[in-house]
């Protein structure tokens, strides 16, 4: 587990983006890497409900690595990526489901 969380820390300290931002990206490419893997369409909550155990999971290892002075701030910290990583894949998983129009072609709306 503690490589993991070394194999994080250097990708945040290689590349230009925030922490925040990687959070958000990673949750859609893994989402979509998941759909893909599942041979499930983006619209299922399979691939959605992996990348929550895999963000649950990512969260626990820094819980369980990291130790800050204030519990209170790094639980606040592990909700927040929490909600980054998977926000946008839910609105887009959701908005596949029940609006499957916004995706297609405007010929196609029609």
């Amino acid at each position: 587990m503690l490589s993991w969380y070394q194999a994080k820390i250097f990708v945040e300290h290689a590349i230009f983006f925030s922490s925040d931002a990687l959070h958000v990206i990673a949750g859609v490419v893994v989402w979509l890497i998941l759909a893909l893997m599942l041979r499930r369409p983006a619209s299922s909550w399979r691939p959605w409900l992996g990348l929550l155990m895999l963000v649950l999971l990512n969260e626990a290892v820094d819980l369980w690595v990291e130790h800050w002075p204030i519990p209170a701030m790094q639980y606040g910290e592990s909700a927040k990526d929490l909600l980054l990583t998977m926000t946008l894949p839910a609105m887009l998983m959701l908005t596949a489901r029940f609006r499957p129009g916004l995706f297609r072609s405007a010929s196609r709306l029609h």
